[in-house]
């Protein structure tokens, strides 16, 4: 089992890097995009168990580590293995 956690700044929240690269794109004569949001994609390698409890590793590593629930917002994408 895989968890994709995706973490981003929450929307109010100044994001200065995706502010540096939205106006590196519109340098780059790329100027149909409105707005940049820059974030981290983290995959934990869970091995063989439920979902249930990869949802609830995964929420715990986001709320005690990997995320700052002060300024960020996760989202957990969990992905089951194929034999």
């Amino acid at each position: 089992m895989t968890a994709k956690v995706h973490i981003m700044l929450k929307k109010g929240i100044l994001d200065p890097q995706g502010k540096t690269v939205h106006h590196a794109l519109e340098n780059l004569g790329i100027d149909q995009i409105e707005e940049v949001r820059m974030g981290k994609l983290i995959q934990l390698q869970l091995g063989d168990i439920s979902v249930d409890e990869a949802e609830n590793i995964a929420r715990q590593a986001c709320t005690k580590l990997l995320a700052n629930p002060v300024i960020e917002d996760f989202r957990i994408e969990l992905v089951e293995e194929k034999e």
